[in-house]
């Protein structure tokens, strides 16, 4: 089967930026414009709303200034509207040449929104299309809540269709706006439309509220859809839009027909660094790019991972710049303890497993977290075995805190059956126990990890006498790693958790 390109177009610079509590600073976003065309290989991206602010206006200048140097200028996209070429000066003034302008797909929103005939809306939409084209600026057309205007009011749709027909456009965009279309709708309008305009370049923009997105751009591209607008994360207002990351791995295990340019292996770290940037959590069960997606849990699953792949699919971790893990838990069985120790470099007999395995169930029981990192000491306690003994002991420690003056620490701690004491200031007792404690490992000429993730948890409802749970995260020239502390006392929690960084490292 002969295969036809689709493009890709990134909109979450613009539409994933209408994220509640979102917004991109100017460096963000000529940083993330890089990677989405570079990196991740998209094959344009829309970038911003004209007229919306100062910050906005910077942020497309900068954009497509290095896009100009680069030669993917015509790869840069700008949502316009119908004002009377207000829009038109914003883009010539950034340098910005390809304009998505935004129109009226339905009858409901013309009649109630702008108060307008068709053909008044058809007119002065031709009047920025003609002004466009005079200086140079290259014309798609949004059709805001089309899919609503094919319900309701098809014979608009047509009509409207039939008069873009007769003008430069190169791109028409049709939006799911609200997200209400199903997948049989999505191709049936679409079918429609294409066989009635075969020649016309037709984009589908699906939303998510249904969750139905993935399944809608499915329909679309088999009813014959040229382009599709898809978001890093599914980012988006409300429910948000199509994921970039499913649609890709979709299409390129489901749709052989279908080629796209995406990068798959830099799906994830965009994907993280777009989280960075937002502030905007990842689920961790969120397809392709969620923290737990490619993590066993149930022991059967790992045995059969063991013998012959049997729960492998598709969706290899590798092909995402990712790896397989198995997660320690009640549900844990041996298997799911090898696949980890296999990790650490460790081997246990029968007898040494067995204990290992019913030790983790105890404590998942509980509801406490276990680590591929827990397990050195795991062994050590179930086992009473030297072999994996504590090197390190915090010992002692005084904390002070009193107002008006900066929190001190005085520590006494252990390496190797060696004791050493230090004391520092800082600017909390945690911050004051680190510092001492680099003054220690600096005497030793060791550089301890950099701290680069600081977790705090309670379990909901809780008391002030609660156990709270320290999770850190370090960053040592090798690796990244996670430990945790449990205790009452908030700073003695981060200390336990020090404490245990300390022995991994």
């Amino acid at each position: 089967m002969a295969q036809r390109t689709v493009e890709i177009m990134d909109t979450t610079l613009r539409d994933g930026e209408q994220t509640s509590g979102v917004s991109f600073s100017s460096s963000e976003k000529l940083t993330l414009a890089k990677l989405l065309l570079e990196e991740l290989q998209v094959d344009r991206i829309e970038v911003a709303s004209a007229r919306v602010s100062d910050g906005e206006f910077n942020a497309v200048k900068q954009i497509t200034e290095w896009a100009e140097t680069e030669g993917h200028i015509s790869r840069v996209e700008v949502l316009t509207f119908v004002d009377n070429g207000v829009s038109l000066d914003w883009m010539e003034q950034t340098g910005a040449k390809v304009q998505n302008l935004l129109t009226k797909g339905s009858l409901n929103h013309l009649t109630h929104q702008l108060k307008k005939t068709p053909e008044q809306h058809f007119k002065d939409i031709a009047k920025v299309i003609a002004r466009a084209e005079s200086i140079g600026i290259t014309t798609n057309v949004y059709l805001e809540d089309w899919s609503n205007g094919m319900r309701n009011s098809p014979a608009y749709v047509f009509q409207y269709l039939d008069f873009l027909s007769t003008q430069p456009v190169k791109r028409i965009l049709l939006p799911d706006t609200l997200g209400v279309l199903t997948h049989a709708e999505t191709f049936d309008f679409l079918d429609q439309i294409i066989k009635k305009h075969p020649d016309i370049h037709f984009d589908f923009h699906g939303h998510n509220d249904y969750d139905l997105s993935v399944a809608n751009v499915m329909e679309a591209l088999k009813a014959g859809c040229r382009g599709l607008h898809l978001t890093v994360n599914g980012m988006g207002e409300r429910a948000g839009n199509a994921p970039l990351a499913s649609v890709v791995a979709v299409i390129n295990d489901f749709m052989p027909e279908i080629n796209i340019g995406v990068k798959e292996s830099s799906l994830y770290k965009v994907s993280k660094l777009v989280s960075t940037f937002t502030g905007f959590g990842i689920p961790d069960n969120k397809p392709i790019v969620g923290d737990n997606v490619f993590t066993q849990t149930a022991g059967i699953h790992a045995d059969g991972d063991s013998k012959k792949n049997l729960y492998f699919n598709d969706l290899l971790p590798e092909r995402f710049g990712r790896k397989r893990k198995y997660a320690l838990g009640k549900t844990s069985g041996k298997a799911n303890i090898q696949k980890n120790l296999q990790e650490l470099g460790l081997t246990l007999n029968d007898d040494e497993l067995k204990k290992v395995t019913e030790r983790i169930i105890e404590l998942g029981d509980k509801k406490e977290r276990v680590t591929k990192d827990d397990l050195p000491y795991i062994i050590s306690d179930v086992l009473d075995s030297g072999l994996y003994q504590q090197r390190v002991f915090v010992r002692s420690y005084v904390l002070t805190h009193a107002k008006g003056l900066k929190p001190s620490t005085t520590l006494s701690i252990e390496i190797d059956g060696k004791t050493y004491e230090e004391n520092a200031q800082g600017d909390g007792q945690f911050d004051a126990f680190i510092n001492a404690l680099r003054k220690v490992y600096q005497k030793n000429k060791v550089e301890l990890p950099k701290l680069v993730d600081y977790a705090v948890r309670i379990p909901p409802g809780s008391s002030s006498d609660a156990l709270c749970e320290t999770i850190i995260t370090w960053k040592s020239k090798d690796k990244d790693f996670t430990t945790r502390g449990l205790d009452s006392d908030q700073t003695v929690s981060a200390i336990k958790a020090t404490e245990k960084m300390l022995n991994l490292f």
